[in-house]
């Protein structure tokens, strides 16, 4: 093998997955990070290339993640990426990084310092609520605040997607990361009037459309360490939430363990891993988006959002 062929092929091992194209009608892409670079920009990096790969892949989906799918790209970029048509970035709208799911399960208070702006007890087994896969869209997307909304909040996450289906009655936590697909982005927004005093679960204060961002890229599982990752979020330039994936109370592999002993995982369903402290509701006074809002966010090693706040 030539040291160029070398140098690409473990270029190709860190790529990310992309959809780009208008809502709805999404085409599956490739970004193939460059050599260099700062690798804590994720894939989407100065110097990256991305390619349209609709040729061969359908949609990154549940037929996709569940057959090798992930592999089959690494492979076909790795030997005939010049026959494969190049996407500019610049020019072109990023979706989700997967295709809408069967399910979208969000995790509650899985960072101590959290917990503790929402003064509630730490949870002695992971707190799980469901988030409607209509709420999914991109994380350059505006975020239109829904009719009748008064207190909606940001929470950056990061997600992880499944790869493999679980076995009926679950997974072990030392087995857990072998099902996984990869790790994305999710600003889990929350209406916090409709999730805490409208009775019921807290599915009607957090699956409002736009209120799912994913992305911008999906990260493969065996490329990123998602227990050393920093997280961010910045409100019009102010640091709001800055953390750690290491100061997770329960980690990835406990809540794939978790979540699959009550459901079966399908691939491509996604756990949206829970936020640190910054949130709108814990400050005093509280101030929740409003329209003209900027919100910034991020992950090391995935990428970044930026979404315009809108009157809906």
């Amino acid at each position: 093998m030539s040291r160029l062929s070398a140098d690409w092929e473990r270029r190709v091992l860190g790529l990310g997955l992309l959809r780009f194209g208008p809502s709805g009608a999404e085409r599956p892409g490739v970004v193939v990070p460059p050599q260099g670079g700062d690798v804590a920009l994720g894939p989407l990096r100065p110097g990256c290339a991305l390619f349209d790969v609709s040729s061969f892949v359908r949609d990154y989906d549940e037929e996709f993640f569940g057959g090798g799918g992930v592999a089959e790209v690494r492979k076909r970029v790795t030997e005939d990426a010049a026959a494969l048509p190049t996407i500019d970035a610049a020019a072109v709208r990023l979706g989700a990084p997967v295709a809408r799911p069967s399910k979208l399960i969000g995790i509650g208070l899985n960072y101590r310092a959290h917990a503790d702006e929402m003064a509630s007890a730490l949870p002695d087994d992971p707190k799980l609520f469901m988030k409607a896969t209509t709420a999914i869209s991109g994380v350059s997307d505006p975020l239109d605040l829904p009719p009748g909304s008064s207190q909606v909040d940001y929470e950056v996450e990061l997600c992880v997607v499944m790869g493999t289906r679980t076995p009926r009655g679950g997974v072990t936590v030392d087995e857990a990361l072998r099902y996984a697909a990869g790790y994305t982005i999710c600003n889990d927004y929350s209406e916090r009037d409709w999730q805490k005093n409208r009775h019921g679960q807290f599915v009607k204060g957090k699956s409002a459309d736009g209120f799912a961002p994913l992305g911008p890229v999906l990260v493969p599982a065996d490329a990123l360490d998602a227990q050393r990752l920093r997280l961010w979020l910045t409100l019009n330039g102010e640091s709001r939430q800055d953390a750690r994936t290491s100061d997770m109370i329960f980690d990835v592999p406990r809540l794939i363990a978790s979540v699959s002993s009550y459901m079966t995982l399908l691939p491509g369903d996604a756990i949206t891993t829970g936020t640190p402290s910054g949130v709108c509701m814990g400050r005093t006074p509280a101030r929740y988006l409003q329209a003209g809002d900027v919100v910034e966010y991020g992950i090391e090693g995935i990428g970044a959002g930026r979404q315009l706040v809108q009157a809906g």
